[in-house]
């Protein structure tokens, strides 16, 4: 039994060794985990909570690397499976001086996209008392299949639900598709996470507060946009509240907003998974909590490498 699912694609990020090189200049890069939700049962899993991940990889090398740093890092991998029908999802990532990233994906189809509804294990979702997923699982019919009947078996539990769309344009047919699926899921889900970007994106707004509003008005109860060094904003049933970012030496922001999920929810567990209670305190709490982490995830390369345990964030905030 764990507290947490998270739900979705786990693949391999190529990082560059140097950044500000378009991706044709460069020459060697990291190998990293990566995969937002699978990025977020990591980080939860170095936060100390019992955390599972359902999702599909290649069987091959890359599939059991991604696997064994699962199991090393606490993460229960009974809802893994493994597939010869494709390779385990590949994606390059290019960094500019910023630490800002640009995203080429492997993946036609990945290994990811072929988790079907038949390999979803209602019980296992129902045992605990959060599932987490993002929108790279809707892209295709077999693993959209297997994200909406988990997201609704879910809901049919009593497990809360949390998403992070985690929004690429560039795997889907057509932007409109794309607002269209993430839309549909809204009203099933209690807590959002994303972007300003898509906050903005996914309502056509012309402010990130008006942005946020729209969001609950379709069933969430809170809303959490990230702003990457300016901190975020967050939407609690129409109150509003800014948070400033955290002064860190910037290597890679790649899992940034991973971590601040993962830090996130490792707060909202103390709450026993009930979210009918939720006050602003808790909401700030666990915001400011994954601020930190969030700002800690971007201090070396890769997202998992750099995300920090329960101790290391509380000497960051003190």
């Amino acid at each position: 039994m764990v507290d947490v699912i998270t739900m979705g694609e786990a693949l391999i990020d190529f990082v560059p060794t140097e950044s500000g090189l378009p991706l044709a200049e460069v020459n060697n890069f990291y190998r990293r985990f990566g995969g937002a939700p699978a990025n977020v049962a990591v980080g939860l899993g170095k936060l100390g909570e019992e955390v599972g991940f359902i999702g599909k990889v290649g069987e091959d090398s890359f599939g059991d690397y991604l696997e064994r740093e699962f199991r090393e890092n606490g993460v229960d991998v009974s809802g893994l499976r493994k597939t010869r029908e494709a390779n385990t999802t590949l994606a390059f990532v290019s960094l500019t001086e910023a630490g800002e990233r640009d995203f080429a994906f492997y993946r036609n189809p990945g290994a990811d996209e072929l988790l079907t509804e038949d390999e979803i294990d209602e019980d296992y979702i129902a045992s605990s008392k959060f599932l987490h997923f993002g929108s790279l699982s809707l892209t295709r019919k077999e693993s959209r299949e297997a994200t909406v009947k988990a997201v609704r078996c879910a809901k049919r539990h009593g497990v809360t639900v949390t998403m992070d769309p985690n929004l690429r344009a560039d795997l889907w047919e057509d932007e409109d598709k794309l607002k269209k699926t993430v839309k549909e899921l809204l009203p099933e889900v209690q807590v959002v996470k994303l972007s300003e970007e898509e906050a903005l994106f996914l309502t056509e707004s012309s402010g990130l507060e008006a942005a946020t509003n729209e969001i609950l008005k379709e069933g969430p109860k809170l809303v959490v946009a990230t702003r990457g060094e300016k901190g975020c904003l967050l939407n609690f049933h129409g109150s509003v509240h800014r948070i400033g970012g955290h002064q860190v030496d910037v290597k890679d922001t790649t899992g940034a907003g991973d971590g601040f999920m993962a830090g996130g929810l490792h707060k909202l567990i103390q709450l026993n998974g009930n979210l009918e209670g939720l006050t602003e305190t808790n909401v700030l709490d666990a915001v400011e909590f994954g601020n930190a982490v969030a700002a800690m995830t971007t201090t070396d390369y890769g997202a998992t490498s750099s995300f920090p345990n329960r101790e290391e964030v509380n000497r960051f905030t003190s």
